[in-house]
């Protein structure tokens, strides 16, 4: 069943050649394609909600340096990983189920001149290709949703945090009023779709041994931030560069239905550090 799911989720996100196709975005963008800056690709970068800026509130809770080193799971394209390493100078590695993400991360890391900070594995979430006490920071952002076994998945961050180290969780959670409309940006269908409720989640974290240091909810930062998005999109349609370049045509119809989720209480969203 795990094995299906994973097929499901990786079929959900891939799109052939993806590198190339965020190439060409950036080129229709007017972006010099030799001469590329992190900042270029922040459109595209943070496929999360409030992109960078809740990246980087986040990195300011965990106290970021350039002495740590970082686990990003669900690393995606890479765009977290190199917010972080710009930002901090610490060292990334990205771990991503979907491999053509992978291979995108580290040809757009060189693109910009952050592939010394940064490296990526493709792998599973729930069974982590590193070896136990490796990282200072475990970091995660609008990952777990598609993972059904949450207890594994907090395991395998707590074994490969060093002893002291944090884990930094910025996801979205089931809401008072579910169900969630989809097709959502992280799901076309319930099937691949496992959240929890914020309750559910701090148990998890505290029965895998995490002390929780700090949860901030921001869903109502994350509602004001998406209805922003709507409007724009409604007002001048789908801009050049965007998460649509990643998702394909039916992203408009995901970005409603999130909206949606989030100002009717089917979706909440939590930031939280831990630590080991």
């Amino acid at each position: 069943m795990p094995n299906q799911v994973n097929e499901a989720i990786e079929n959900h996100y891939t799109r052939p050649d993806v590198g190339s196709l965020i190439l060409a975005a950036l080129a229709r963008a007017g972006k010099n394609l030799d001469q590329l800056t992190p900042e270029d690709l922040t459109p595209i970068d943070a496929f999360h909600i409030r992109g960078r800026a809740a990246t980087l509130e986040l990195a300011q809770v965990v106290e970021l340096d350039a002495e740590k080193q970082v686990l990003d799971v669900g690393s995606g394209i890479g765009g977290t990983s190199r917010c972080l390493a710009q930002k901090f100078g610490c060292r990334v590695t990205g771990v991503d189920l979907t491999d053509e993400y992978c291979r995108a991360a580290a040809m757009l890391s060189a693109k910009v001149g952050l592939q010394a900070l940064t490296d990526y594995r493709q792998g599973d979430a729930v069974n982590l290709p590193f070896e136990d006490d490796t990282f200072d920071v475990v970091w995660t952002e609008h990952v777990a949703m598609n993972i059904p076994d949450k207890a594994r998945l907090y395991h395998e961050m707590y074994r490969v945090l060093k002893p002291g180290g944090m884990v930094a969780i910025y996801d979205v959670m089931a809401g008072p009023s579910e169900p969630v409309l989809f097709p959502v940006p992280w799901a076309r269908t319930p099937e691949t779709s496992f959240l929890v409720e914020p309750v559910e989640l701090r148990q998890l974290l505290e029965d895998t041994g995490f002390v929780i240091s700090d949860w901030t909810d921001s869903t109502e930062a994350a509602r004001t931030w998406f209805a922003s998005l709507v409007e724009k999109i409604q007002k001048n349609g789908l801009p050049p560069l965007g998460f649509h370049v990643l998702m394909g045509s039916a992203f408009q119809a995901m970005a409603q239905n999130q909206g949606r989720n989030l100002q009717e209480g089917r979706i909440v969203l939590g930031q939280i550090v831990a630590r080991k």
